[in-house]
């Protein structure tokens, strides 16, 4: 604690903000993690890791229609921000998947322009219908396969959240290397030992999105999977809308609700840097209280071998206030037309199971699972869990 004050005013006097990120040349290629410039001097640390031969061909007597999916939705976006979701045909569904709640229509405005007032006697014919701000169609067929065994057409994608690290989805890396999957997990800019810009502008969501655009074009084959925990999740939403071919599954640990992201005007987070460096051990304190359902030696253990929570403070404040993506709103998530598993610890201080319930709703084909012993970093505190899950969303094929 004295330690870190002491920087702090370091930091003050001397202008310049200290910086957790470990040196490049910190970890071997040797060990699984390679270095990708993604733009000049814009440097990641990706954890790759690939079976040493594909594996074998799907059978050669396989129907072309099994696990195909017709998706016929018509999405109306009213001016007051009110949904209407209407599935035109009849998607094939496995059990237990929820059907998307039809939002009910917009209140149709009366001829004096108030919404809601009783209606008179005769004056049905007076009424005019509220035009639309928007109206949106998806159809589309798409074919859902099982990922089984060692196939070379398959990669999944962790994407790590604000402070985190590649390092948090250590146990699901190994789970699924171990069953002959390519995985690739990278470092957010500034982030575990990726390159840390001195400059705000490149933490913002679409700074951190073209990176991960960058890292999905390099690795990305036939069928992807997307697996992001709270703010990945909105990477991993911005890739499966961006190239819905390639990705074939997507799956959202704590993610949140299907809203806009926009920064917070009152927040910590909006404090300078060097008091941001100051406060670290109670942000720290803090996080390991409100990320874990239990605060013990383990945990401390966890978010330390995870390298959570070990960025510089202006990292931290940089990446926190970019935070603004306009699109990102309940249309742009009812338009993936994409298997979505949404898990959910139970004890997560940082998003309500409400606003994982929402998005579950707006989604054509979502999971909603939950953990009942977990938090916000349920991969860490459940991974015996969290892997089964993700295997089995994995292995799921719709008949």
């Amino acid at each position: 604690m004295l330690t870190s004050i002491t920087d702090g005013f370091l930091c003050c006097l001397l202008g310049k903000t200290p910086n957790a990120v470990g040196p490049l040349d910190s970890v071997e290629s040797s060990d699984g993690f390679t270095f990708l410039e993604v733009k000049p001097g814009r440097i990641l640390r990706i954890h790759h890791s690939a079976p040493e031969r594909p594996g074998p061909p799907e059978p050669p007597g396989s129907s072309p229609e099994r696990g195909a999916v017709r998706c016929q939705r018509r999405i109306t976006l009213y001016r007051n921000g009110q949904l209407l979701i209407e599935n035109l045909g009849e998607a094939s569904r496995p059990d237990g998947a929820r059907s998307p709640r039809r939002c009910p229509p917009c209140p149709v405005p009366e001829a004096n322009g108030e919404p809601g007032a009783p209606e008179p006697a005769g004056s049905a014919a007076k009424r005019r219908k509220r035009k639309p701000k928007r109206v949106v169609t998806v159809d589309c067929k798409k074919r859902i396969t099982s990922c089984k065994g060692t196939h070379g057409d398959v990669v999944l994608f962790f994407i790590h959240g604000v402070g985190g690290s590649l390092d948090i989805w250590k146990e699901q890396l190994e789970f699924f290397s171990k069953l002959g999957y390519e995985v690739v997990a990278p470092d957010l800019a500034g982030h575990g030992c990726s390159s840390a810009p001195p400059v705000a502008a490149a933490y913002t969501f679409y700074a951190l999105a073209e990176d991960m655009r960058a890292v999905f074009k390099r690795y990305a084959k036939k069928r992807n999977i997307l697996i992001g925990h709270s703010y990945g999740v909105s990477f991993c939403t911005f890739l499966a809308h961006e190239y819905p071919e390639l990705v074939h599954k997507v799956i959202m640990i704590n993610g949140g609700g299907p809203t806009a992201l926009e920064p917070s005007l009152c927040s910590i987070f909006n404090l300078p840097p060097c008091v941001l460096h100051c406060l670290s051990p109670c942000l720290a304190w803090s996080f390991l209280k409100a990320g874990f359902a239990r605060q013990g030696a383990k945990e401390k253990q966890l978010l330390k071998e995870g390298n959570a929570f070990n960025v510089s403070s202006f990292v931290l404040r940089a990446t926190m206030s970019g935070q603004y993506w306009p699109e990102g709103d309940e249309l742009y998530h009812a338009e993936l037309a994409v298997p979505v598993l949404l898990v959910h610890g139970m004890h997560d201080k940082f998003v309500p199971i409400e606003e994982d319930q929402r998005m579950a709703e707006i989604l054509l084909i979502a999971f909603l699972k939950v953990i009942d012993e977990g938090s916000h970093m349920v991969m860490l505190e459940c991974p015996d869990t969290v892997n089964t899950l993700l295997h089995e969303f994995v292995l799921w094929e719709p008949d």
